[in-house]
């Protein structure tokens, strides 16, 4: 049995495309998430989870780095982007951060069972329109940024960080858990620990004494 993650912000779509997938694809089970936390947070409950279908514009999905993350932290996990921009470069931006499929909201729903059975099946999976606007460009994801070789532990790096990030830093800073952390800002532990990978990524530090160095490093300078 396949265990699906369908996750978009609109109940309405989500139910539609649960109804087309159970029609569409036998032994299949569904869940459904609302908000970014609430998929990690099935990730984490839920294993295993083969399928999580994302909405890129749904609540907590700060950008696409995030996603990355979330993608090395699951790598059981395929994922799938359900979005209703269906330009070329936003398609090939998705996979080229390692996802396993691009859906258009405006596809029929045979067409995105179609996709769903591919990705499950171990394939990538892009709409049949961006052969149609590629014909003759061929199909060339966007090369990945190479990583900076000189460290990244001065304000700049600290002012990538999106603010729940920050939030977290400074809880992080201050010698809480990721258990405790989650509690105070009220989201999954299993986010938690996405946003501590991100920072500790973003900060070029290898632990969270590190990053808090860091922080404190930037507090000083700016009372200074």
């Amino acid at each position: 049995m396949y265990r699906i993650v369908i996750a978009d912000d609109h109940g309405l779509y989500r139910r539609g495309l649960r109804l087309a997938l159970s029609a569409g694809i036998p032994n299949i089970e569904i869940f459904e998430a609302a908000c970014f936390d609430a998929v990690v947070s099935l990730l984490a409950d839920q294993a295993p989870i083969h399928l999580a279908i994302l909405d890129l514009n749904m609540p907590g999905l700060f950008n696409q780095q995030v996603l990355a993350d979330v993608l090395s932290t699951y790598p059981d996990t395929r994922f799938a982007i359900v979005s209703g921009n269906d330009s070329r470069s936003e398609i090939l931006t998705a996979l080229s951060i390692g996802l396993h499929g691009y859906i258009v909201k405006s596809q029929k729903d045979e067409e995105v069972v179609l996709a769903v059975s591919e990705i499950l099946s171990g394939r990538i999976y892009v709409p049949a329109l961006l052969s149609r606007t590629s014909a003759g460009q061929g199909l060339h994801a966007p090369p990945p940024e190479r990583a900076s070789t000189q460290p990244r532990t001065g304000t700049g790096s600290l002012s990538k960080l999106t603010l729940r990030q920050r939030d977290v830093l400074k809880l992080m800073a201050e010698g809480y858990s990721n258990k405790e952390i989650a509690r105070h800002l009220d989201i999954a532990e299993a986010t938690t620990k996405i946003h501590a990978a991100a920072i500790m990524r973003e900060l070029g530090v290898r632990n969270r004494t590190e990053a808090a160095l860091v922080l404190q490093n930037w507090l000083s300078k700016n009372a200074s």
